[in-house]
């Protein structure tokens, strides 16, 4: 079974989004400069069907967290949009178009049932209700040996790591303040992560964790 690896931007105050997240803003006040750095990689940009972009460590990493997945794991809060609640006659497919980058089924934390959004390129969105462990146990079965990626918001990755799920955290750490927002990191039970890699660049720290044995 491979591992379970939790990848995530976020600022040197410790937040994943800003304050005050609309539809407009999903990312809140000041939080789409948290992904600045991979968007505008070579890697970030033929993965969503762009042309160009710049090569280096940045492009590189943004390829490799994308090599060997075999399943997804994200929010509700991910999914968007921002307000939530129930899906209504006609519910939100997703903030990527008809062909979503990720082509391996993704796994949706919510609150409120709705059929599978099948999507072409090999996404399906899978609406999970039961919470995190059954999220992770659907996300293992159709991954097999490949990696199953928790992507965010920082809520499910901190739901992971409480459930000793997560076998690598990689944070890429931006050199920005955004002064509120979602928090990452808190209210975690006691345990600790070795450094096993860190890469800089000029825009980004790329530093990534493996859960230490007890």
């Amino acid at each position: 079974m491979g591992k379970v690896i939790a990848d995530i931007s976020v600022s040197l105050d410790g937040f994943v989004a800003g304050p005050d997240p609309t539809q407009e803003e999903p990312l809140g006040k000041g939080g789409e400069g948290l992904h600045e750095w991979i968007v505008a990689t070579k890697g970030w940009r033929e993965a969503h069907g762009y042309e160009g972009g710049t090569t280096g460590p940045d492009s590189d990493m943004a390829d490799r967290a994308r090599a060997n997945v075999g399943a997804v794991v994200m929010g509700r809060g991910m999914f968007g949009p921002s307000e939530g609640g129930a899906w209504g006659d006609e519910p939100w497919e997703g903030w990527w178009g008809d062909d979503p980058p990720f082509h391996v089924p993704v796994y949706v934390l919510t609150h409120h049932e709705r059929e599978p959004l099948e999507k072409v390129g090999g996404t399906t969105f899978h609406f999970v209700t039961d919470g995190i462990g059954s999220a992770l146990e659907q996300a293992r079965a159709a991954a097999g040996d490949a990696e199953v990626l928790v992507a965010g918001g920082g809520n499910v990755i901190q739901q992971c790591i409480s459930a000793g799920a997560v076998d690598e955290l990689q944070l890429h750490i931006v050199p920005v303040f955004l002064g509120g927002g979602a928090r990452l990191l808190y209210d975690l039970p006691a345990g600790s992560f070795e450094p096993i890699e860190v890469i800089g660049s000029p825009a980004v720290t790329h530093v990534r964790y493996r859960l230490k044995s007890a």
